[in-house]
């Protein structure tokens, strides 16, 4: 489970991005957050990540507080989070499931995983990821080769050999095609309810938002609007969100 709880964060130039953030993502559960360019989203994805330090407040993965670590404590429990950008970034001459693999490193030492490489079951680990995210017939294939969806499939799987609870994709669909688009929302759909994760999603599509998502957060100027279950969530609410950002 992740929770976040009166999450701030003030720049050094004095602009508050994040507010008493306050937000919940349950096992089994997809989460879509709407809001306008600057708005505060990619900032709430870095400071869960704690990428950012957040200027007050906690985030917790289950019954650990990110906020409370550094260093290698830090490092070993931000195993538990798994992150897909909005570009896949794989290894373009590596094969797939290399690139799908690399998600385990996290576990291991790097002198181990430089000079042994990983452990054969993590290759087979990598090729059953695949085969969750409808690729394993691709295994072998150089990742430079694949579609934008393809790829972005693949970034997903390499997420999934970290072994996560919680999912978090930062506008995953920003750069695809609809029809690319939607196979990625529903396989984020699909692996919360299979693998029981938690996944938070950063979206500006707004009908695969009220496609896809169990709940949408609405966020403006750092605070939250509306915190919802899709069907609940008006036309009308989340058109605010993107009139302010012209206003």
């Amino acid at each position: 489970m992740l929770r976040v709880r009166k999450l701030s964060l003030r720049y050094p130039n004095g602009k508050l991005a994040l507010t008493d953030f306050e937000l919940e993502v349950r096992p089994g559960e997809l989460v879509v957050v709407l809001g306008g360019n600057g708005s505060g989203k990619s900032t709430l994805m870095r400071c869960i990540t704690r990428t950012l330090k957040p200027s007050s407040g906690e985030v917790w993965l289950d019954d650990t507080n990110l906020c409370a670590l550094e260093g290698e404590k830090l490092r070993r429990a931000r195993l538990m989070l798994a992150m897909v950008w909005q570009q896949a970034s794989l290894v373009r001459r590596s094969s797939v499931l290399t690139n799908v693999a690399s998600g385990a490193l996290g576990r291991y030492s790097t002198l181990r995983t430089v000079f042994a490489g990983l452990p054969a079951g993590e290759l087979d680990a990598a090729r059953g990821n695949l085969a969750e995210v409808g690729l394993a017939a691709l295994a072998d294939q150089q990742a430079g080769t694949l579609s934008g969806g393809q790829a972005q499939r693949v970034a997903i799987a390499r997420a999934l050999a970290q072994r996560p609870r919680v999912l978090l994709a930062d506008e995953p669909v920003a750069s695809l095609d609809p029809e690319a688009s939607e196979e990625i929302m529903r396989l984020l759909q699909k692996l919360a309810q299979s693998e029981q994760l938690a996944v938070l999603c950063v979206l500006h599509q707004i009908e695969l938002a009220y496609a896809y998502a169990d709940r949408v957060v609405g966020i403006r100027d750092g605070r939250i609007v509306f915190n919802a279950p899709r069907g609940e969530v008006s036309r009308d609410a989340v058109r605010r969100l993107y009139l302010s950002e012209a206003a």
